[in-house]
């Protein structure tokens, strides 16, 4: 089997915890904007979020309204998100630090993707200490397209000249995670349940290879299989 030369984690779920970040800086924005549109039509919008966790949040919000409110609904989905990264609602996932620099000794190139625009990703590498933890981070804007498409994981093949896509793995705690994997056709692809929002069998469903408990235990699984 072909050994795995680049990793692609995901961050908010996967690698870091967000607290709530996603939500919260969605109903900050909402309420900000939005209110006038009553609860039902709030609510709606939240599991609308919820059921498109992993994507660009530009493409969530294309998904609630015309383009102007979408590209409104984001910049203040984005100052709320930095707020909150500021106050400290996020934090690494236990071993999650550990696995990626375990990774990268073994001579991988590792990759953290996000859905956040590049001013929050960046927020939340500061917070963290990890400015210079992985090879590359991208964000959408790098890439063209968010999950579910495959554009970010090709673009990560590309920045860190894997010999080709059987030798990448991509790695998340969503449905679009697991499908962008999928889409970019990932030698491996491999979820976590440390996310919110979906179960095992949702991510498997999704084309998840392998559900982990946490990406702590990603270097173990690449050893098992030899790859």
């Amino acid at each position: 089997m072909t050994r795995i030369e680049t990793v692609v984690l995901d961050m908010a779920g996967t690698t870091v915890t967000d607290d709530g970040v996603v939500l919260n800086a969605f109903e900050r924005a909402w309420d900000r904007l939005r209110a006038d549109e009553g609860a039902q039509r709030r609510e709606e919008a939240i599991e609308h979020v919820i059921a498109t966790m992993g994507q660009s949040k530009i493409e969530v919000f294309r998904g609630l309204g015309d383009e102007d409110s979408a590209q409104a609904l984001n910049t203040a989905f984005e100052e709320a998100a930095a707020a909150l990264v500021g106050d400290g609602a996020v934090a690494a996932i236990p071993g999650a630090e550990d696995a990626v620099r375990a990774l990268r000794a073994e001579g991988r190139a590792v990759v953290l993707t996000t859905g956040f625009a590049r001013p929050t990703a960046d927020a939340v590498l500061r917070v963290l200490g990890w400015e210079d933890l992985a090879d590359a981070v991208l964000t959408p804007a790098d890439a063209g397209r968010g999950r579910p498409a495959p554009d970010l994981n090709l673009v990560a093949v590309l920045r860190t000249g894997a010999s080709s896509v059987s030798a990448l793995a991509v790695v998340g705690d969503t449905e679009s995670d697991a499908r962008g994997g999928v889409n970019a056709g990932a030698g491996l692809v491999a979820a976590v349940l440390t996310g919110q929002h979906a179960s095992e069998q949702a991510l498997r469903a999704a084309g998840a290879q392998h559900v982990l408990s946490s990406v702590a235990e990603l270097p173990g699984l690449l050893a098992q299989l030899g790859r």
